[in-house]
């Protein structure tokens, strides 16, 4: 990364300080330009901002050498991961249910990148030291598809296509109640909720726009079975316009129902959501890889059992 002084021109006038840098610097994503401005490594006019700082046009940006790699603490562990696609640049893993993608706070191990520094001999460094090869996430209780970068240069590619919305994602999910649109579009703003701050919800005065398209594959008594494609990627999305809608993902305790927890002889210990396929140009070659995630066995389940008319729900 070239390190240096940058003068905002009059085509900048007004904007964000990550966005603008991500212009002026060949090769460095937005997720590295918002670490160098939180590690103090860029001011602008002699002072440290925030990344979302307006830029003037005349403004004075220093860029600074980012900081020597921080030594992980993040311990190899020998956890079987299934893995979907595999090249010299990248891999994407079927990510089972309850395992959490990276460490945080309290979660130092049994993460899919604990796994990964098992298996893999390189992981891109951009996420930092506790996301090494981390592109993306899915929620811990979902399944499915998730692309690992396993150098810079993948990474970079991925962050790109992943930012200007040019990676299909598409779901499948079992939903409370029966949806009666065959297909359609769900949008709204996405934010924390203005109550429960663990929790994100869609909202008329502030938020990030969000896209769902879904698609109705199968209907039973109580519960629809569907396709969802993201046309955005916000924090638990589908989940939160799902239960926005009045059909909550089945098994979500956070955004759906406390009940029935029990379908037929099954019990639902997680949102019934999986990321069945990705699908997006590889970042060298430019080739289309498109992968798909097998059904989890407690989908699986859920819908034999609703295939074969079963509609005995409990708590």
């Amino acid at each position: 990364m070239r390190a240096g002084l940058i003068l905002v021109d009059e085509g900048h006038d007004g904007a964000r300080l990550d966005k603008f840098l991500v212009e002026r610097i060949e090769g460095c994503s937005r997720a590295e330009i918002q670490r160098l401005i939180e590690n103090c490594c860029v001011r602008l006019n002699g002072r440290v901002v925030k990344s979302h700082h307006p830029v003037r046009a005349g403004d004075e940006v220093e860029v600074a050498p980012p900081p020597p790699p921080v030594e992980s603490h993040i311990l190899p562990e020998h956890i079987p991961l299934d893995v979907l696609y595999e090249d010299k640049d990248l891999l994407v893993v079927n990510k089972p249910a309850g395992m959490v993608v990276h460490p945080a706070g309290k979660i130092v191990s049994g993460t899919m990148v604990n796994a990964l520094l098992a298996q893999c001999t390189r992981l891109s460094g951009i996420g930092g030291v506790l996301k090494p090869g981390i592109v993306h996430r899915l929620d811990k209780g979902t399944t499915g598809c998730i692309v690992v970068a396993k150098n810079d240069v993948a990474h970079r590619g991925l962050t790109g296509l992943f930012a200007r919305r040019e990676v299909t994602k598409v779901y499948l999910a079992i939903l409370h109640g029966v949806l009666r649109q065959d297909e359609g579009v769900v949008k709204g703003l996405i934010a924390r909720h203005p109550v429960e701050r663990t929790r994100m919800a869609v909202r008329r005065d502030r938020g990030r726009e969000s896209s769902t398209g879904f698609h109705v594959v199968e209907r039973y008594d109580s519960f629809t079975f569907v396709r969802l494609s993201l046309h955005t990627g916000r924090t638990h999305q589908i989940r939160v316009h799902m239960s926005h809608v009045g059909h909550p993902v089945l098994g979500d305790a956070v955004y759906g129902r406390r009940r029935p927890r029990i379908v037929g002889d099954l019990t639902i210990s997680r949102p019934m959501l999986h990321a069945w396929r990705i699908s997006f140009a590889h970042p060298r070659t430019g080739e289309i890889v498109r992968v798909e995630a097998p059904l989890p066995d407690d989908i699986e389940g859920v819908l034999k059992y609703l295939r074969s008319g079963g509609n005995k729900v409990g708590a």
